[in-house]
């Protein structure tokens, strides 16, 4: 009938339930297909793992020592043993955040619009922890790394390029590296490159033809950590399963992130957003990692008594730094073979009898 009043929701109506799965679903496209992606192709992440929660991570180290091959005629020639042995690094941890909107926001700007703002605010903090875990990683957590210094830009990153064939010559390894960008700063005036973007990186491809560079301020200046494509995993709590229908989460194909909007509190006057998410972009092979350093000037050292480091006995810091090489290396008037260099000094494969004396090679920085 003409007149005829219908009193119950039309088929296809858009409802606002409909509307909030929408963004729940924009949110997490945005933050894996938009945007983390785009970053594990830069970084030539193949390897994707996923953990659960409270998995302890490693990292490889090749230890060993190199017995004398001064042996007399006909005697039987020593052993050098070398292990390669797995290095806890910290857990994989669940990150949960949680926003939400006042009802005054939603006055102002609309619901949806107050929302999605504050979506897209969340979105921007939740890829900076993400950066930020990585790097604390590789600064401050991994150790052994191979050190290399150069006279300007373009020579500390071809040391680093070569250190990385030879590491990694079984893998016809691509480097990636890792640089603060006021060290490319004044290269970029003259230079005809591209900057893209990917997970709130720049980064530039085969930069000088020695490989991908990304810039972030996270690395100190003067300095640049870089390795192989091939050595980097991500490690991942799925949110899919249990967890993500306990809390009717919302997740993106991959299962990286879960996220579920609309969720009134009542007592505060507010619509609440919830996140969870548990990834670490991750190195396999800690000497596969180079710390360069970009200096004018290296300086040798004449001989050097240094002591073991107060909560780490095996670290022995050296007065300057960043370490490079190594002419001597002597507990009392013994060669002591098995160590490896750090930023700051080097680790004894075991502890010395006697007084540790040195005489190293370091880059004077700014100099």
């Amino acid at each position: 009938m003409a007149n005829e009043v219908y009193t119950t929701a039309e088929t296809n109506l858009i409802k606002k339930a409909q509307m909030a799965k929408v963004r729940e679903v924009d949110f997490t496209y945005n933050f894996t297909h938009g945007s983390l992606a785009k970053l594990i192709e830069v970084l030539g992440v193949t390897r994707k793992i996923p953990m659960q929660e409270g998995t302890t991570m490693y990292a490889y180290k090749t230890t060993g020592t190199l017995q004398s091959g001064a042996v007399p005629e006909g005697e039987i020639i020593p052993l050098s043993q070398y292990a390669r042995t797995k290095v806890p690094v910290g857990e994989i941890t669940l990150h949960k955040w949680r926003k939400a909107t006042s009802a005054e926001a939603i006055l102002k700007s609309g619901y949806d619009e107050a929302v999605r703002e504050t979506d897209a605010a969340l979105l921007g903090d939740v890829q900076k922890t993400v950066r930020s875990d990585f790097f604390t990683l590789l600064n401050n957590t991994i150790s052994g790394e191979t050190p290399v210094s150069g006279t300007g830009l373009q020579a500390a990153l071809a040391a680093a390029w070569g250190q990385l064939q030879v590491k990694f010559e079984d893998d016809t390894a691509e480097a990636v590296y890792f640089l603060n960008p006021l060290d490319v700063a004044d290269y970029l005036k003259t230079a005809q490159v591209s900057l893209q973007t990917a997970f709130g990186f720049n980064y530039i491809e085969n930069f000088l033809g020695l490989g991908t560079v990304i810039l972030t301020s996270r690395v100190t200046a003067g300095t640049f950590i870089a390795t192989a494509k091939e050595n980097l995993i991500l490690y991942y709590i799925a949110m899919t399963g249990d967890m993500g229908g306990a809390f009717d989460l919302t997740v993106d194909d991959l299962g990286y992130i879960g996220i579920a909007t609309d969720i009134p509190t009542h007592e505060r006057m507010q619509v609440e957003t919830l996140v969870a998410s548990g990834i670490q972009f991750f190195v396999e092979y800690a000497e596969g990692v180079v710390v360069g350093y970009i200096g004018t000037e290296t300086k040798v050292t004449t001989a050097e008594t240094i002591t073991a480091d107060a909560s780490d006995t095996k670290l022995f810091k050296t007065a300057h730094a960043p370490v490079v090489s190594v002419q001597e290396l002597k507990d009392g008037s013994t060669a002591i073979t098995a160590y490896t260099i750090e930023r700051n000094g080097v680790r004894l494969a075991s502890a010395p009898s006697g007084t540790v004396t040195i005489k190293y090679t370091y880059v004077a920085q700014g100099n």
